[in-house]
C-alpha cells in the first residue's frame, strides 16, 4: 500500500514523503495512529493544506520526546528469566518484555517502539535502541538475568554465568565427596552394629 507519512518514521522516510509499506503495517499501526494517510489525490492535497499545522506538532512531539529521552537514556531495565548454567534463556526476551519492564520502570512505551537488532536469547546487559520520535532514539541497558540477586551482581559487572556454573560445579563436587564419606562411613558402623547384636546375643546364650 502507498502511503503518505505525516512524520519522519524510522527508515521509512520524512514528513511528506510517499512510501510502499506491507498493507498490515499500514492498516494495524501508520493509519490508525494517524501517522500516515492513503496515497490519493484528495489525500495529497489535504496534506498540503495541513503541512503548517503537521510540522508544528512534530515539533512539539520531537520536543517532548527529547525531554524524556534525557530521563530514559542509559537507564537500566531487569527482565527475569529462566536460563541454563551458560546463561542460554529457555525462550527469549521479546519487545513486548521489554516495553513491559519500561513502562513498569515509569516510561510508557509500546512495544513497536522497541528496537531490537536480533533476539535477546542470553543473560547479560543488553543495548536496547527506543524510538521515541523519528529524531530521537535513546538507547536502554536492558538487564536479564535469573534473578534480581544476578540481576545486581551483573549490573556491578560480573560475569554471572561463568561464576554461576563454576558455583554449581564446586558444590556438585563437595556434594558427591560428602555422599562417598557418608558410605564408606555407613559400612563400617552397619558392621559395628551387628557385631554388638551379635556379642549381646552370645551373652544372653
Amino acid at each position: 500500500m502507498q502511503v503518505i507519512l505525516l512524520e519522519r518514521i524510522g527508515r521509512l522516510g520524512q514528513m511528506g514523503d510517499m512510501v510502499t509499506v506491507k498493507d498490515g503495517f499500514a492498516r494495524n499501526y501508520l493509519l490508525p495512529q494517524g501517522k500516515a494517510l492513503r496515497a490519493t489525490e484528495a489525500n495529497r492535497a489535504r496534506f498540503e493544506r495541513e503541512r503548517t499545522q503537521l510540522e508544528a506538532r512534530d515539533l512539539e512531539l520531537k520536543s517532548e520526546a527529547e525531554a524524556v529521552s534525557v530521563k530514559l537514556a542509559g537507564k537500566s531495565f531487569i527482565v527475569i528469566r529462566q536460563a541454563g548454567d551458560t546463561g542460554q534463556l529457555y525462550g527469549s526476551v521479546s519487545t513486548r518484555d521489554i516495553a513491559t519492564a519500561v513502562t513498569d520502570g515509569g516510561f510508557s512505551i509500546e512495544r513497536r517502539q522497541v528496537m531490537l537488532d536480533r533476539p535477546i536469547k542470553t543473560i547479560g546487559l543488553h543495548d536496547v535502541r527506543i524510538t521515541l520520535h523519528g529524531d530521537v532514539e535513546p538507547h536502554i541497558i536492558v538487564n536479564v538475568a535469573r534473578s534480581e540477586d544476578e540481576a545486581g551482581r551483573q549490573a556491578r559487572g560480573e560475569d554471572v554465568s561463568r561464576a554461576r556454573t563454576e558455583a554449581e560445579e564446586d558444590a556438585e563436587a563437595a556434594k558427591r565427596a560428602a555422599e562417598a564419606l557418608f558410605e564408606e562411613g555407613a559400612a563400617p558402623a552397619e558392621e559395628e552394629a551387628a557385631a554388638e547384636e551379635a556379642s549381646e546375643s552370645k551373652e544372653g546364650e
